[in-house]
Protein backbone atom coordinates (compact mmCIF):
# COMPACT_ATOMS: atom_id res chain seq x y z
CA UNK A 1 0.00 0.00 0.00
CA UNK A 2 1.09 3.60 -0.53
CA UNK A 3 0.54 5.07 2.92
CA UNK A 4 -1.07 4.47 6.27
CA UNK A 5 -2.28 7.15 8.68
CA UNK A 6 -2.20 6.13 12.34
CA UNK A 7 -5.57 7.73 13.03
CA UNK A 8 -8.86 6.05 13.93
CA UNK A 9 -12.08 6.29 11.98
CA UNK A 10 -14.72 8.06 14.15
CA UNK A 11 -15.49 5.50 16.84
CA UNK A 12 -19.10 6.52 17.44
CA UNK A 13 -19.90 5.85 13.78
CA UNK A 14 -17.93 2.59 13.61
CA UNK A 15 -19.92 1.17 16.54
CA UNK A 16 -23.04 1.34 14.38
CA UNK A 17 -21.40 -0.25 11.33
CA UNK A 18 -22.39 -3.58 9.82
CA UNK A 19 -19.95 -6.16 8.50
CA UNK A 20 -17.61 -8.99 9.35
CA UNK A 21 -14.96 -11.38 7.98
CA UNK A 22 -14.85 -12.72 4.44
CA UNK A 23 -13.18 -15.96 3.33
CA UNK A 24 -12.21 -16.57 -0.28
CA UNK A 25 -12.59 -20.26 -1.14
CA UNK A 26 -12.16 -21.71 -4.62
CA UNK A 27 -14.60 -24.60 -5.13
CA UNK A 28 -14.15 -27.00 -8.05
CA UNK A 29 -16.85 -29.58 -8.79
CA UNK A 30 -15.33 -32.91 -9.88
CA UNK A 31 -16.97 -35.30 -12.33
CA UNK A 32 -17.47 -37.74 -9.47
CA UNK A 33 -19.78 -35.24 -7.80
CA UNK A 34 -17.32 -34.44 -5.04
CA UNK A 35 -15.79 -31.01 -4.46
CA UNK A 36 -12.24 -29.78 -4.17
CA UNK A 37 -11.91 -26.68 -2.06
CA UNK A 38 -8.87 -24.42 -1.82
CA UNK A 39 -8.29 -21.34 0.30
CA UNK A 40 -7.35 -18.44 -1.96
CA UNK A 41 -6.09 -16.34 0.95
CA UNK A 42 -4.44 -17.50 4.16
CA UNK A 43 -6.19 -14.84 6.23
CA UNK A 44 -9.76 -13.59 6.36
CA UNK A 45 -10.55 -10.06 5.23
CA UNK A 46 -13.13 -7.90 6.96
CA UNK A 47 -15.63 -5.70 5.15
CA UNK A 48 -17.81 -3.05 6.77
CA UNK A 49 -20.45 -0.52 5.82
CA UNK A 50 -20.12 2.44 8.16
CA UNK A 51 -23.16 4.17 6.67
CA UNK A 52 -25.39 2.33 9.15
CA UNK A 53 -23.53 4.10 11.96
CA UNK A 54 -24.30 7.62 10.74
CA UNK A 55 -26.90 9.10 13.10
CA UNK A 56 -26.73 12.83 12.41
CA UNK A 57 -25.56 15.48 9.97
CA UNK A 58 -22.67 16.11 12.37
CA UNK A 59 -21.60 12.45 11.93
CA UNK A 60 -21.80 12.79 8.16
CA UNK A 61 -19.79 16.01 8.22
CA UNK A 62 -17.09 14.27 10.29
CA UNK A 63 -16.97 11.32 7.89
CA UNK A 64 -16.65 13.54 4.82
CA UNK A 65 -13.76 15.40 6.49
CA UNK A 66 -12.11 12.07 7.38
CA UNK A 67 -12.61 10.81 3.81
CA UNK A 68 -11.01 13.93 2.35
CA UNK A 69 -8.06 13.80 4.76
CA UNK A 70 -7.38 10.19 3.72
CA UNK A 71 -7.66 11.20 0.04
CA UNK A 72 -10.47 8.70 -0.40
CA UNK A 73 -9.11 5.16 -0.65
CA UNK A 74 -5.48 6.29 -0.98
CA UNK A 75 -4.41 6.29 2.69
CA UNK A 76 -5.18 3.54 5.16
CA UNK A 77 -6.43 4.15 8.71
CA UNK A 78 -7.45 2.39 11.92
CA UNK A 79 -11.00 1.10 12.20
CA UNK A 80 -12.63 -0.11 15.42
CA UNK A 81 -14.49 -3.33 14.65
CA UNK A 82 -17.65 -3.13 16.80
CA UNK A 83 -17.88 -6.93 16.98
CA UNK A 84 -14.26 -8.00 17.53
CA UNK A 85 -11.81 -5.58 19.15
CA UNK A 86 -10.27 -7.42 22.14
CA UNK A 87 -8.10 -10.45 22.84
CA UNK A 88 -10.89 -11.71 25.11
CA UNK A 89 -14.68 -11.89 25.17
CA UNK A 90 -16.48 -8.61 24.32
CA UNK A 91 -17.72 -8.12 27.89
CA UNK A 92 -14.36 -8.87 29.53
CA UNK A 93 -11.19 -6.86 30.07
CA UNK A 94 -7.93 -7.99 28.40
CA UNK A 95 -5.62 -9.97 30.68
CA UNK A 96 -1.98 -10.99 30.10
CA UNK A 97 -2.92 -14.66 29.68
CA UNK A 98 -5.53 -14.24 26.93
CA UNK A 99 -3.57 -15.29 23.85
CA UNK A 100 -0.52 -17.48 23.32
CA UNK A 101 2.07 -15.64 21.22
CA UNK A 102 4.65 -18.41 21.20
CA UNK A 103 7.21 -20.27 23.27
CA UNK A 104 10.58 -18.87 24.23
CA UNK A 105 13.88 -20.40 23.12
CA UNK A 106 16.25 -18.20 25.12
CA UNK A 107 17.20 -16.20 22.01
CA UNK A 108 14.07 -14.89 20.28
CA UNK A 109 13.18 -11.40 21.51
CA UNK A 110 10.33 -10.43 19.14
CA UNK A 111 6.84 -11.94 19.21
CA UNK A 112 3.89 -10.89 17.06
CA UNK A 113 0.50 -10.34 18.65
CA UNK A 114 -2.10 -12.86 17.48
CA UNK A 115 -5.68 -13.76 18.30
CA UNK A 116 -6.78 -17.37 17.98
CA UNK A 117 -10.22 -18.51 16.90
CA UNK A 118 -11.22 -22.08 17.64
CA UNK A 119 -9.38 -24.82 19.49
CA UNK A 120 -6.55 -27.26 18.83
CA UNK A 121 -5.14 -27.90 15.36
CA UNK A 122 -8.14 -26.29 13.68
CA UNK A 123 -7.60 -22.93 15.42
CA UNK A 124 -6.99 -19.90 13.20
CA UNK A 125 -4.23 -17.53 14.35
CA UNK A 126 -5.05 -14.00 13.19
CA UNK A 127 -2.11 -11.56 13.13
CA UNK A 128 -2.90 -8.41 15.12
CA UNK A 129 -1.09 -5.45 13.57
CA UNK A 130 -2.76 -2.44 15.18
CA UNK A 131 -2.96 -2.86 18.98
CA UNK A 132 -4.37 0.06 20.93
CA UNK A 133 -1.72 1.97 22.82
CA UNK A 134 -1.78 1.42 26.55
CA UNK A 135 -3.80 -1.81 26.41
CA UNK A 136 -1.13 -4.47 25.77
CA UNK A 137 -0.40 -6.71 28.76
CA UNK A 138 2.26 -9.42 28.48
CA UNK A 139 3.13 -12.44 30.61
CA UNK A 140 6.03 -14.90 30.46
CA UNK A 141 5.44 -18.24 32.11
CA UNK A 142 2.25 -16.83 33.65
CA UNK A 143 4.05 -13.93 35.31
CA UNK A 144 3.08 -10.49 34.04
CA UNK A 145 5.86 -8.28 32.73
CA UNK A 146 5.89 -4.49 32.61
CA UNK A 147 6.75 -2.02 29.89
CA UNK A 148 9.19 -0.49 29.22
CA UNK A 149 11.31 -2.32 31.79
CA UNK A 150 10.80 -5.78 30.27
CA UNK A 151 9.36 -5.21 26.81
CA UNK A 152 8.28 -2.65 24.22
CA UNK A 153 5.34 -2.71 21.82
CA UNK A 154 5.37 -1.36 18.27
CA UNK A 155 1.77 -0.17 17.99
CA UNK A 156 2.08 0.26 14.23
CA UNK A 157 3.04 -3.38 13.58
CA UNK A 158 1.82 -5.38 16.59
CA UNK A 159 5.27 -6.74 17.48
CA UNK A 160 6.31 -7.17 21.12
CA UNK A 161 10.08 -6.99 21.68
CA UNK A 162 11.66 -8.03 24.97
CA UNK A 163 14.66 -6.18 26.37
CA UNK A 164 18.00 -8.06 26.43
CA UNK A 165 17.71 -9.08 30.07
CA UNK A 166 14.09 -10.23 29.76
CA UNK A 167 14.13 -12.57 26.74
CA UNK A 168 11.86 -15.59 27.44
CA UNK A 169 13.73 -18.77 28.32
CA UNK A 170 13.50 -22.05 26.42
CA UNK A 171 10.12 -23.72 26.66
CA UNK A 172 8.48 -20.81 28.49
CA UNK A 173 5.09 -19.68 27.08
CA UNK A 174 4.62 -16.04 26.10
CA UNK A 175 1.06 -14.71 26.34
CA UNK A 176 -0.66 -11.35 25.94
CA UNK A 177 -3.94 -9.50 26.20
CA UNK A 178 -4.86 -6.34 24.30
CA UNK A 179 -7.43 -4.22 22.50
CA UNK A 180 -6.91 -3.67 18.78
CA UNK A 181 -8.03 -1.85 15.65
CA UNK A 182 -8.34 -3.13 12.09
CA UNK A 183 -6.04 -1.63 9.40
CA UNK A 184 -8.48 -0.48 6.74
CA UNK A 185 -9.24 1.89 3.87
CA UNK A 186 -12.32 3.24 2.15
CA UNK A 187 -13.57 0.78 -0.46
CA UNK A 188 -15.10 3.51 -2.60
CA UNK A 189 -13.98 6.52 -4.59
CA UNK A 190 -16.87 8.73 -3.49
CA UNK A 191 -19.44 9.29 -0.76
CA UNK A 192 -22.84 10.17 -2.21
CA UNK A 193 -25.68 11.55 -0.10
CA UNK A 194 -28.38 14.16 -0.54
CA UNK A 195 -29.68 16.30 2.30
CA UNK A 196 -33.32 15.48 1.54
CA UNK A 197 -32.62 11.74 1.45
CA UNK A 198 -30.72 11.89 4.74
CA UNK A 199 -33.57 13.74 6.47
CA UNK A 200 -35.94 11.08 5.13
CA UNK A 201 -33.91 8.41 6.89
CA UNK A 202 -31.95 7.11 3.89
CA UNK A 203 -28.39 6.46 4.99
CA UNK A 204 -25.37 6.69 2.70
CA UNK A 205 -23.25 3.67 1.88
CA UNK A 206 -19.71 3.99 3.28
CA UNK A 207 -17.86 0.76 2.42
CA UNK A 208 -14.63 0.02 4.29
CA UNK A 209 -12.30 -2.94 3.75
CA UNK A 210 -9.47 -4.43 5.80
CA UNK A 211 -5.98 -4.12 4.30
CA UNK A 212 -2.50 -5.53 4.79
CA UNK A 213 -0.56 -2.59 6.27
Amino acid sequence: MDSFHEVRFPTAVSFGATGGPERRVEIVALTSGRERRNLRLAHSRRHFDAGTGVRSLADLHEIVAFFEARRGSYHGFRFRDPFDMKSCAPDAAPSPGDQLLGTGDGETAAFRLVKRYGEGEDAYARPIRKPVEGTVRVAVGGVERTAPAHFAVDHSTGVVTFSPGSIPGAGVPVTAGFAFDVPARFDTERIAVSLSAFKAGQIPSIPIVEIEP
